[in-house]
């Protein structure tokens, strides 16, 4: 199994309007992130987000690039503070490419305990509209393949 990981991109502040949608500079990022995977070749089958509006648009701007052919759809579990176990759980079942769109802490505890380790240790360092892709093989062991920054691809 593929798993990407994404971190939202950069979102208005509470202040500045309570849904948090993404900023125009984070909606730029996400989408120069979505051109780079697709030019490469990424397939996913399908793309989970949050509830959470800066994740919903995230997902958007990825799926439209990506195309996955089971399309988008917003899961329980994957907000900043849920616990990672359930999704750990279910993606240990799970089959092929999925991309899962959310927010920290929970992405970083959620690839932590992927690999065996205790949630509050971090892995990796991730970042707004950034991808780590990680593996599970045949032996249902993960694995860190990649992480993309969004940095890399800046135009």
């Amino acid at each position: 199994m593929n798993l990407y990981l994404v971190q939202h991109g950069a979102a208005k502040s509470e202040s500045d309007d309570p849904a948090r949608p993404l900023t125009e500079e984070g909606r730029q990022t996400v989408e120069r992130v979505a051109e780079f995977l697709a030019a490469r070749g990424v397939r996913i089958d399908r793309v989970e987000h949050s509830d959470k509006l800066r994740a919903r648009q995230t997902a958007e701007i990825l799926a439209l690039r990506l195309r996955p052919a089971e399309g988008r759809v917003q899961v329980a579990g994957l907000a900043p503070n849920d616990d990672v176990e359930p999704t750990r759980a279910r993606l240990m079942v799970e089959s092929g490419a999925l991309m899962l769109v959310g927010h920290l802490p929970h992405l970083g505890r959620l690839v932590s305990r992927l690999l065996g380790l205790d949630a509050d240790r971090p892995v990796v360092q991730f970042q707004m509209g950034g991808v780590v892709r990680v593996e599970r093989d045949a032996a249902r062991t993960w694995v860190v393949r990649w992480v993309l920054p969004p940095d890399l691809v800046a135009d």
